[in-house]
């Protein structure tokens, strides 16, 4: 339940819900309140929505918990980044490269941090001018913002939109020049938490946008519109690109012409040719992991496993490095998951692939990856039960549980049975065993099932029917109870237990018939037969319903329906529950 509460929180953050995702963390940490990694996402939140005080704290728990986790230093340090308590925030990051010093997340947090503690004590620190609304919404942590929300997260791949951004954090007084570019809009609502839209009046809102035009006047309808002089707008200058992005944009571009290259190889199976590809990609522009993920698909589909894993292992680390869409770092660890399931020989083996589905089911949700984790579930069971299959230890185990029955000793009989069905599944005598152990405790519905199940696996064993008639009949269900002796007397017709079972039972129906009942004992039958279905469905019949009413107002048509057999045993059901009684 723990783990479920965290997938849901994990994937409302995903999508930007941090309240929701909050609730759901909270959840999870009522069910497991030891687990470090929930006070860290639950971290991760709270600074999502500027709670850096409740972000604190749940970091502070998660290095408590787990001293030795890289991540754990990271929430924390970004907490106390943003209360501005810059020595706290760089001393926590550097506690934390001491634990992973090859951490990048840490080192550019720690950059980020020095950077803003340098920036506090200089006295000379430019600020922005006492009329930019914007001058706190490009600091050191704009990019974590932009990253995080789903609406913004996609704009960081673009070239252009991050030139803009790091303009606007060098100089924001030069945010009137990009305002026209609806990016720019977006990345402002989520660095200052509001959305950016036109004011109405009564909105309850006072902001008022730079550049914006002055509401036209109405004129008059008598009054003649001045004509105005038409100005030449200004054309926008082009950006300037450094030949450094210039290249940049073009290995991008070969990458994806290389990957598509790849794709259409592997469509036409020419496995050798589309990792060609798609390594030639990765080198041209390591900041895609799909290069990775659809070179592992490969080594999956030649059955070379091992590359498969270290491709997606590659992807994940390298995803989590870029900030990468949660769904590719999914698709990574399901990819994984499928090559650790066909490379599993034993249950055991099975471990790490659910593992690995269950931590991309974290990430991101997917129906495909829930159907692998659950066929890799349900392998496991199948192989663990088949390697503890041993038939001479069942029999040994369905011995001691005998043991204990003739002691009376019926708990300890049904643990031994349980045992011994575990060894050996299709053991029908361990069944009717176990069966006659519920029996005597009084347990009969998980006596009659395991008598059901012994008939099921031999419907030839005597014994089983004998212990299911025997729990219909102490049921007081004696209708079913001769059925099932009468069963039993096809495969062994002199058996003297199933014959007298059948004696029993028709002497107890007789008494109902002969209205031989006593008054408790018919009020019980007739409260029992009013819950069977059976009964039920008869007494719903237009047809049954018609003949009852002829057996009390048309004798002759009443003989009639005696002489259909199958109206005559309905009737006879009927008399049995005490529903009907002739006189």
């Amino acid at each position: 339940m723990a783990d479920e509460a965290k997938a849901k929180g994990n994937a409302a953050f995903s999508a930007g819900n941090y309240t929701d995702a909050i609730r759901h963390f909270t959840d999870a940490i009522t069910l497991a309140p030891t687990n470090h990694v929930l006070y860290s996402n639950r971290s991760a939140a709270y600074a999502s929505l500027n709670q850096y005080s409740d972000a604190l704290s749940d970091a502070k728990k998660t290095v408590d918990l787990k001293r030795d986790w890289a991540k754990g230093y990271s929430r924390l340090g970004a907490a106390y980044h943003g209360l501005r308590q810059y020595d706290e925030a760089v001393s926590a990051y550097k506690n934390g490269l001491e634990v992973d010093p090859n951490n990048e997340t840490l080192k550019s947090g720690l950059a980020d941090a020095q950077s803003a503690q340098a920036a506090a004590s200089a006295s000379s620190r430019p600020r922005a001018p006492p009329n930019n609304l914007f001058g706190d919404a490009f600091g050191p942590d704009m990019w974590a913002k932009l990253t995080a929300d789903p609406a913004t997260r996609l704009y960081m791949q673009q070239p252009d939109f991050v030139n803009m951004m790091k303009d606007l954090q060098r100089n924001p007084s030069n945010l009137n020049l990009y305002l026209q570019d609806q990016r720019v809009m977006q990345a402002l609502s989520v660095l200052l938490n509001v959305k950016m839209q036109a004011h109405t009046p009564g909105d309850g809102m006072e902001m008022e946008m730079p550049d914006s035009p002055p509401k036209e006047r109405k004129r008059p309808a008598d009054e003649t519109e001045p004509v105005k002089e038409k100005k030449r707008e200004p054309e926008p200058e082009p950006m300037e690109v450094s030949e450094e992005e210039r290249e940049v944009k073009e290995k991008k571009a070969h990458a994806q012409k290389e990957k598509e290259s790849g794709n259409a190889a592997y469509k036409k199976k020419d496995f050798e040719t589309a990792i060609a590809h798609y390594t030639k990609a990765f080198e041209l522009d390591d900041g895609d992991i799909s290069f990775l993920t659809n070179r592992a698909a490969v080594y999956l589909e030649m059955g070379k496993y091992d590359e498969c894993i270290k491709d997606c292992e590659k992807a994940v680390e390298r995803g989590r490095e870029l900030r990468s869409d949660y769904k590719m770092v999914a698709r990574a660890l399901t990819r994984k998951g499928s090559a650790l399931v066909k490379m599993a020989k034993t249950s055991k083996d099975y471990e790490p692939a659910i593992e690995t589905f269950q931590k991309a089911l974290t990430e991101h949700r997917n129906p495909d990856t829930l159907k692998k984790l659950n066929d890799a579930e349900r392998a496991k069971k199948e192989l663990e039960q088949q390697e503890y299959y041993n038939p001479e230890l069942a029999e040994k185990e369905r011995e001691k549980g005998n043991e204990y029955f003739k002691e009376q000793k019926y708990p300890e009989a049904i643990k031994h049975y349980t045992e011994a069905l575990r060894r050996n599944p299709k053991d029908a005598k361990a069944y009717s065993n176990r069966a006659a152990s519920y029996t005597k405790l009084g347990a009969m519905p998980e006596g009659l099932k395991d008598a059901e199940k012994c008939i099921e696996i031999d419907p030839k064993f005597s014994k089983g029917y004998t212990r299911k008639g025997a729990i219909q009949f102490f049921m007081k269900e004696f209708d079913k109870a001769l059925e099932t002796y009468q069963e039993g007397l096809k495969h062994d017709p002199q058996n003297p237990e199933l014959l007298e079972g059948v004696r029993s039972c028709v002497q107890q129906i007789n008494r109902a018939s002969r209205g031989d009942l006593t008054p408790d004992e018919l009020k019980e039958r007739q409260e029992k037969g009013m819950q069977d279905p059976e009964i039920q469905n008869i007494l719903t019949d237009p047809v049954m319903a018609q003949v009852l009413k002829d057996l009390q107002e048309n004798p002759k048509a009443a003989q009639d329906h005696m002489k259909n057999p199958s109206v005559m045993n309905k009737i006879q059901k009927l008399i049995s529950a005490g529903i009907v009684q002739m006189r």
